[in-house]
């Protein structure tokens, strides 16, 4: 019945949450540790000043800033610094000079080793003591387009000192029977030992050159020579006496005297009209070819400048010629 005597309508028992043992147990252990801390304590002291130990001071005492003066140089001062880097230029200029010219003859040795080119012409034997000064193969360095006026061009060299050696003679024969004529025959001997290797050198060089290599410059002093050469041929045709030259003119002056040297001598004018003819055939024919080739005159002075530009004489001298008028300018300063 005493399950029944409990009243339904009365409060119910008032239920703390923090009477729970283990909230209790964490409180009064917190609470024992607070009372325990005593923050005057020397330990505690130790461990404030580990943890708020301040930043250390420099060593050493402070210095005030001290306001540089700035110093400007000298004008002996700058050139000497000037000439000096001059100088340094030009000792770099040199080394890498050298250091080229090195490489090109590695390279020209290189070149010589796998495919030598050794000069073959004037064709000579191998016991003369002088060796041959160019080479020259027509197949293998022209072109096969201009392999034939190239030819003939030779062939007008050849002919042009054939004629210089019969114009000798017919001078010596003219001397023979007319000894005032000495003038001519002397003129007719330096004609043939200077015409004959100029006239070799001068256009026929150039020509081959420029057939070779297709070049403007080289096209353009071919005509140039090979133009006064055409005058010299006329010349030497009309063969003006006292000149040195067994023209029509001489020629037909010694009808009169001795018939058989003017007849040597007609030869060697007929010689000479053949040669000027022929020059003139060969003139025009160069220049149509020219004029296919596509050169013109700007492409020759940019030939012409590269080739003075990169030529080793003409820079060591400009190198020279600008560092002595550095160190006179400076040394004028």
């Amino acid at each position: 019945m005493s399950g029944f005597d409990t009243n339904p309508f009365a409060d119910p028992v008032d239920i703390n949450p923090f009477q729970d043992p283990s909230v209790t147990q964490l409180t009064n252990a917190s609470q024992s540790g607070l009372d325990e801390f005593n923050p005057f304590s020397e330990s505690s002291q130790l461990t404030n000043v580990a943890r708020t130990t301040p930043a250390t001071q420099p060593s050493g005492h402070s210095q005030p800033a001290v306001l540089q003066t700035s110093v400007e140089p000298t004008p002996q001062a700058v050139a000497a610094a000037a000439q000096a880097g001059l100088l340094q230029q030009q000792a770099e200029l040199e080394r890498k000079a050298a250091e080229l010219e090195k490489k090109e003859r590695e390279l020209q040795s290189n070149a010589a080793s796998i495919n030598p080119r050794q000069n073959n012409w004037p064709p000579l034997p191998k016991r003369c003591p002088i060796k041959p000064c160019f080479y020259q193969d027509f197949s293998a360095d022209i072109p096969a387009d201009y392999q034939r006026i190239c030819k003939m061009l030779y062939y007008l060299w050849m002919l042009h000192s054939i004629t210089l050696l019969l114009n000798l003679l017919a001078c010596l024969a003219w001397f023979t029977v007319a000894s005032e004529r000495g003038v001519d025959f002397g003129l007719s001997i330096l004609w043939f030992i200077l015409f004959t290797p100029c006239a070799f050198l001068c256009w026929y060089r150039p020509i081959y050159k420029a057939f070779r290599s297709d070049s403007s410059f080289s096209f353009f002093v071919f005509f140039f020579i090979f133009f006064c050469q055409i005058a010299i041929y006329v010349i030497q045709a009309v063969g003006i006496p006292g000149w040195g030259d067994s023209g029509w003119i001489a020629a037909l002056s010694e009808l009169h005297g001795n018939a058989a040297v003017a007849i040597i001598m007609m030869v060697v004018a007929g010689f000479f009209t053949l040669c000027a003819a022929l020059s003139l055939f060969l003139l025009k024919q160069v220049h149509s070819l020219y004029r296919r080739t596509g050169a013109s005159f700007q492409r020759a002075q940019e030939e012409f400048s590269q080739g003075i530009l990169t030529n080793r004489g003409f820079q060591n001298a400009a190198a020279g010629v600008a560092s002595s008028a550095a160190q006179n300018a400076f040394r004028g300063n």
